[in-house]
């Protein structure tokens, strides 16, 4: 059982992450095992060429890995993003992007996350993007 509920994430969203609801980013699933989190995209999301921009991509699996790290270890809000690399895949139409989060290692001080950017028109199994993180946990 994940050590934070959706709607605890979404208030500690609302209260501390805007850049949430600048992006239009929501919680689909989260889990103990992964989360996943959409960006529900606009034009305000778009680049050109009419792709999703790079930024929007990068913050979306910010959150994503942020989620994963608090279903794991509970509301920990300090817990900070130390490293995050991304590795543009495909290039995804306009429409919504989802990132799905998963923990590599959970230790006492840093955890490392990966998570899989795709669209519903590419499905998971054809990813836009790969983007793996590390978290640094405050000391309890």
């Amino acid at each position: 059982m994940a050590a934070i509920t959706t709607e605890e994430f979404n208030r500690l969203a609302i209260d501390h992450l805007p850049f949430m609801d600048l992006m239009n980013v929501e919680v689909d699933a989260i889990e103990k095992e992964f989360a996943v989190l959409r960006a529900n995209c606009d034009e305000k999301s778009l680049r050109p060429g009419g792709t999703v921009a790079g930024p929007v991509m990068m913050g979306l699996a910010d959150a994503a890995f942020y989620a994963i790290v608090l279903a794991n270890i509970g509301m920990v809000s300090l817990a900070v993003t130390t490293n995050l690399t991304i590795n543009f895949l495909r290039k995804p139409g306009p429409g919504d992007v989802y990132c799905r989060a998963t923990l590599l290692k959970l230790g006492k001080r840093l955890a490392v996350c990966e998570g899989l950017i795709y669209t519903e028109e590419l499905g998971i199994e054809k990813p836009v993007a790969h983007v793996t993180g590390t978290y640094s946990i405050p000391p309890s």
